[in-house]
């Protein structure tokens, strides 16, 4: 019989989470609402026409279309796997973009953020970062226990993002798969409910009006706040 010391900790109390349903996440910038085809679709396709780089490491688009958007929106949000949601900018009063969960596994208490579409006048604001944080937020109030951001090993700047959320890297799967016909390697990056409190704790000051002057600059930085939390950085952005 192995040694009961060689194996892992046991967890105490554990029992699967359960499975995101439809849900609204109401942010003092932004709300997340469940994504639906026929209220999102034409305002999504304004928000991202002309902007085709937002797709580049997408498994889906650019669009040619409205409609062909609108198909695809109508049966991505009809697919099992995933839960969509559409993210409101309070502050333009616009939708700017919507974000998924996927790889949804209760039994092991892991969940995924990803397909995330933002759209250029919403990238990079305060409501942006907001909308990741609940997202985060309800995943590990829901008690799961571990929370996963996958992402092209060539796209750089979702690797930065990730790793200013506070989720730490954990290497890269070499020709994961296939997309759009090019080979891709996955940079794995994840958080985990130990580092939860503290990543709150982060995300809640730097969202704090006091850490903006009236231009809007802050004080101190998600990435600065964040990282004593993270596990490990990502050495391909210290380079």
């Amino acid at each position: 019989m192995t040694d009961p010391r060689l194996r892992g900790p046991i967890v105490e109390g554990w029992a699967p989470p359960p499975v995101p349903a439809a849900m609204t996440l109401q942010g003092r910038h932004v709300r997340l609402e469940p994504l639906n085809a026929e209220l999102h679709a034409a305002l999504l396709y304004v928000a991202f026409d002309g902007h085709d780089a937002v797709w580049d490491y997408m498994p889906a688009g650019p669009f040619a279309s409205s409609a062909q958007f609108h198909r695809w929106m109508r049966e991505m949000t009809a697919a099992p796997d995933f839960v969509f949601l559409a993210i409101y900018d309070v502050a333009r009063e616009a939708y700017g973009g919507f974000a998924s969960f996927s790889r949804i596994q209760p039994a092991a208490g892991s969940i995924e953020v990803g397909y995330i579409a933002m759209a250029p006048q919403l990238q990079r604001t305060i409501a942006a970062t907001e909308a990741m944080y609940l997202m985060m937020k309800w995943a590990f109030q829901a008690r799961y226990r571990r929370y996963e951001w996958k992402c092209d090993a060539l796209n750089l700047p979702s690797r930065r993002a990730a790793q200013r959320l506070g989720l730490s890297y954990e290497g890269i799967f070499r020709q994961a798969t296939v997309v759009k016909g090019r080979n891709r390697d996955t940079a794995w990056l994840a958080a985990i409910d130990t580092e939860w409190p503290a990543l709150d704790e982060a995300f809640r000051l730097w969202l704090d009006p006091s850490n903006f002057d009236k231009d809007g600059h802050q004080a101190s930085s998600l990435s600065d706040l964040t990282r004593l939390v993270r596990a490990a950085n990502d050495p391909a952005l210290e380079r």
